[in-house]
């Protein structure tokens, strides 16, 4: 299992771009696998990833994710060639649908039908990213044209997928799944057995399962729960993600959040390998004093056993 963690600036007294970078540079001195930037309202996360990509030599480096609806297929596989050039093609592109509260809400665009949305949409984007000539006619996309950047074969793409339905499409049409707020539970008996079989019957290879979860190496479990379930509240409200902690049993995130001691955070993410997560993306939470640089420090260490 590689492990890689989550970069989201929240909290961070520098937010600029060359902080970002810096960052990701760290992560690669310290011998992490990958790292995940998250795409909200902030820095645009492939261009960011681009420009790390340039500035480092071997960290796999992906979004986690970028919202598909306000984007054209077309020009988010242009965008993601170009970070797949720049960083010598450790480029993952990380997408999701996003939620019914941006889209429409914020964004004043339709929500009508996103698993059709996603289908079409990974019909006309995957055969791009692998520099192949598109003519498709479907009911969201026409779409006829070919991207040819240098230096770049193919991009790996990963969806954030969670229902059934999503999941069939990531497993068969991309190159796996990224979740969020999903807990080890649900992660062995619903996400992971069902993106695996939908790769299997589409006859590719086995998909990548990067699996997003908050944790810290704290001494106040209970508080830090309390403080996770506050601070991330929204995604307990958000109609997608508290589907999956209601199949875990979870009352909020914090629930499902890896706090703890250092043989507690070992057990929780050997546990996540165990059962079949090909990636741990770990989403750092600074929920006491130091937690966030221990916590780091942990993952280095522990890295470094697997």
């Amino acid at each position: 299992m590689r492990i890689g963690t989550m970069i989201i600036t929240d909290g961070w007294a520098d937010k600029s771009l060359n902080a970002v970078v810096e960052h990701i540079k760290d992560l690669e001195a310290r011998g992490f696998d990958n790292a995940w930037m998250a795409h909200i309202f902030d820095l645009d996360a492939i261009t960011t990833l681009a420009l790390a990509g340039a500035a480092t030599t071997r960290i796999e480096l992906g979004t986690a994710v970028v919202p598909t609806y306000p984007r054209h297929p077309s020009a988010i596989a242009q965008q993601a060639l170009t970070a797949a050039a720049a960083s010598d093609n450790r480029f993952v592109l990380g997408i999701g649908l996003s939620h019914k509260l941006v889209i429409e809400d914020m964004l004043g665009m339709s929500y009508d039908k996103p698993a059709r949305h996603m289908r079409e949409y990974l019909e006309v984007l995957m055969p791009l990213l692998r520099g192949e000539s598109v003519a498709y006619d479907g009911d969201l996309y026409r779409v006829n044209c070919q991207l040819n950047v240098s230096g770049v074969d193919s991009v790996p793409t990963i969806v954030a997928a969670l229902g059934p339905l999503m999941l069939k499409i990531a497993g068969r049409l991309a190159d796996g799944t990224i979740t969020w707020m999903t807990g080890p539970k649900t992660l062995e008996e619903h996400i992971i057995p069902s993106v695996n079989s939908a790769a299997s019957e589409a006859g590719k290879p086995e998909p990548r399962v990067v699996a997003g979860i908050p944790i810290a190496l704290c001494q106040d479990v209970a508080a830090a729960r309390a403080r996770v379930d506050k601070d991330l509240e929204i995604y307990g409200l958000l109609p997608s993600y508290r589907a999956m902690l209601d199949r875990e049993g979870a009352a909020g995130p914090g629930d499902i959040a890896i706090f703890g001691d250092e043989a507690t955070l070992r057990k929780s993410v050997l546990g996540l390998r165990d059962i079949g997560v090909t990636d741990f993306n770990a989403a750092i939470m600074p929920i006491e004093k130091g937690a966030g640089e221990r916590t780091l420090d942990f993952l280095t260490e522990l890295k470094k056993e697997l």
